[in-house]
C-alpha cells in the first residue's frame, strides 16, 4: 500500500513508481542505448522497446580521489563508446562533484571528455590556500547572510559547500539542480542521481538512517516513498502541501549535502528503529566529507550536519504499511557492508556479492556477479580502485618499457598513498595517473563489459518472449 493515495492535489507527490518526467526521460534515452547497442554488439536487427536493458552506473565516495577516478573510469567507457549504453549515473561525495562539473553542459556525453579532464585537472592541483583568503571569508560570510534572509537554515555544512565551491570553480556556480534538467529531457546523457542520508536528531548516523535521493527533476525519501520537485528542497511542507516556498538551494549548497562518509553509510551496526509504523517524526540531515586530518572530526560531528525542513511533516503512515508485500520497514533504512548487500530484505532479485579473502588480500580489475537462477537479477561489474596489471601495462595488451615502468608506480592502498580521502589537492603528476589507472582498468576489462551487456540483452529478449 502506499502511505496515501495522492489524487493529483498534493504538492508532496506519493507512491514508489516513477515520477511522469523519469518515464519520460527513460523512453527518450532507450533510443540512444539501442542505437549504441546494436553497434557494439553488433545485432542485425534493431532492438524493441522492451529489449533495451536498463544500464547504471554506481561510484562511491572519497573526496578529490573519488572525483578524479571518475572522471579516467567514464573516459575509458567514452573510448569503449559505451556511455550511450547508460541510462542512471549514481554518486555520492567526491563523485557527486564530478557529476555536478559534468552537468552543466547540456551534451557533456556526446562531447570528448579531454576538455572536462582539463578543468578538473586545473581545478584539483591548484592551491588550496586560496579558498581560505581574506576575499574569500567575505563571500563566505556575505552569501551565508544572503542565503539566511532568503530563509533558509545555514550550518557549517553550508560553509562548507562554499569552500568545495572556491576548490572546483574560480568564479561563483550559479547551477541549481532543476537546470541539470536541459542536460536530460531529450535523453542525451544518463540521469544523474545524487544520495545522501537522512538522520534523526535523536539517534546517532550509525543507529539511524535513511537513503535520500535527488535527481534534476525530484527529491526523494525512497523508504516513505514521498517525492518533491528538485526546486522545492528546503521549502517548508505539511500535510503534503507547501507552506512556504524558498529560492531553490545553488548547487554548491546541495553538494555539501552529497558528501557522505563511507563508514557511516557502510557501518555494520545494526540501526535501532522505533516499532510504530505511524511514526515519521525525521528531520533531514546529510553529513559532509573531510577538508584535512583535523577538519575531518569537526564535520563528521552532529553539530556541522546540514537542517533542511522534512517534506514530509504531517503525514501518518498507512495502517497496513507493516504488512506491504515486498517493503521491509523495520529494515529499510539499512545499508549493509558493500560487499555483503543483501536485496532480499526489500524483495529485489540481486546477485549474491561475494569476494573470498585471497582477493581481499590481492583486488583483481573487475570482478562480475550475476544469478544464473534469477533472470531478473541485474549483471553486477565491480571494480575496485586497484593498480594491478597497470603496473606492467601502459595499455592493453602493450607492456611497458623499462623506462616507463615508473609510470605504472600508483599507490592507491597503502597509508603513505597521495590519493588518501583526506587529500584536497594532488599534484599534476598524481592527478594524470590516477585518472590513467582507471581509465585502463576500465578498457581492459573491455570483454567483461560487452558480455555483461549481451547477457543483459538477451535476458530482455527472453523475458519478452515469455
Amino acid at each position: 500500500p502506499n502511505l496515501l493515495e495522492n489524487k493529483g492535489d498534493l504538492d508532496v507527490r506519493l507512491g514508489f513508481g516513477l515520477c511522469m518526467e523519469e518515464q519520460d526521460f527513460l523512453r527518450k534515452r532507450k533510443k540512444y542505448v539501442a542505437a549504441a547497442l546494436k553497434k557494439i554488439l553488433h545485432l542485425e536487427e534493431d532492438l524493441k522497446e522492451h529489449e533495451v536493458p536498463v544500464v547504471a552506473i554506481t561510484t562511491t565516495g572519497g573526496g578529490t580521489r573519488s572525483l578524479t577516478a571518475m572522471y579516467g573510469s567514464l573516459l575509458g567507457l567514452q573510448k569503449l563508446n559505451l556511455l550511450d549504453c547508460i541510462s542512471y549515473i549514481g554518486g555520492l561525495s567526491g563523485t557527486t562533484w564530478t557529476m555536478a562539473n559534468l552537468y552543466e553542459d547540456a551534451n557533456w556525453s556526446q562531447k570528448y571528455l579531454d576538455d572536462a579532464i582539463k578543468e578538473a585537472r586545473k581545478q584539483v592541483t591548484k592551491s588550496k590556500i586560496c579558498c581560505f583568503s581574506l576575499d574569500c571569508l567575505k563571500y563566505y560570510y556575505n552569501d551565508l547572510m544572503e542565503r539566511a534572509k532568503a530563509g533558509h537554515n545555514t550550518s557549517f555544512i553550508d560553509l562548507w559547500g562554499l569552500v568545495i565551491e572556491s576548490m572546483l570553480h574560480d568564479k561563483k556556480d550559479e547551477h541549481r539542480l532543476s537546470d541539470q534538467r536541459q542536460a536530460v529531457d531529450n535523453g542525451q546523457n544518463p540521469l544523474p542521481i545524487y544520495v545522501a542520508i537522512n538522520l534523526k536528531s535523536s539517534y546517532s548516523a550509525q543507529a539511524f538512517r535513511e537513503w535520500l535521493e535527488f535527481t534534476p527533476y525530484e527529491v526523494s525519501l525512497l523508504k516513505y516513498g514521498a517525492s518533491i520537485p528538485a526546486e522545492h528542497f528546503g521549502s517548508e511542507f505539511f500535510m503534503g502541501r507547501m507552506v512556504k516556498r524558498l529560492p531553490e538551494t545553488r548547487i554548491c549548497y546541495m553538494q555539501g549535502d552529497y558528501c557522505l562518509e563511507g563508514e557511516v553509510a557502510y557501518s555494520k551496526e545494526e540501526p535501532f528503529l522505533s516499532m510504530n509504523p505511524y511514526e515519521v517524526d525525521t528531520c533531514l540531515f546529510a553529513p559532509s566529507s573531510t577538508l584535512s586530518s583535523a577538519l575531518r572530526d569537526v564535520l563528521t560531528g552532529r553539530p556541522t550536519i546540514a537542517q533542511y525542513p522534512n517534506f514530509i511533516r504531517g503525514f501518518q503512515m498507512h495502517s497496513k504499511y507493516l504488512e506491504s508485500e515486498g517493503f521491509s520497514t523495520w529494515k529499510g533504512t539499512v545499508t549493509q557492508p558493500v560487499f555483503h548487500f543483501d536485496s532480499l530484505w526489500q524483495g529485489i532479485p540481486f546477485p549474491k556479492i561475494e569476494i573470498s579473502e585471497e582477493d581481499r588480500e590481492n583486488l583483481k580489475e573487475c570482478y562480475v556477479f550475476e544469478d544464473a537462477d534469477s533472470p531478473r537479477a541485474p549483471t553486477v561489474l565491480f571494480f575496485p580502485l586497484v593498480n594491478d596489471t597497470f603496473k606492467k601495462y601502459k595499455a592493453p595488451g602493450v607492456e611497458r618499457s623499462p623506462e616507463e615502468m615508473a609510470e605504472g608506480k600508483v599507490d592507491v592502498s597503502t597509508i603513505l598513498s597521495p590519493f588518501t580521502t583526506r587529500e584536497v589537492c594532488f599534484s599534476e603528476e598524481n592527478f594524470d595517473k590516477l585518472v590513467k589507472l582507471t581509465d585502463y582498468n576500465v578498457l581492459n576489462n573491455e570483454k567483461l563489459i560487452i558480455q555483461a551487456l549481451r547477457l543483459a540483452v538477451a535476458r530482455r529478449k527472453q523475458s519478452g518472449a515469455i
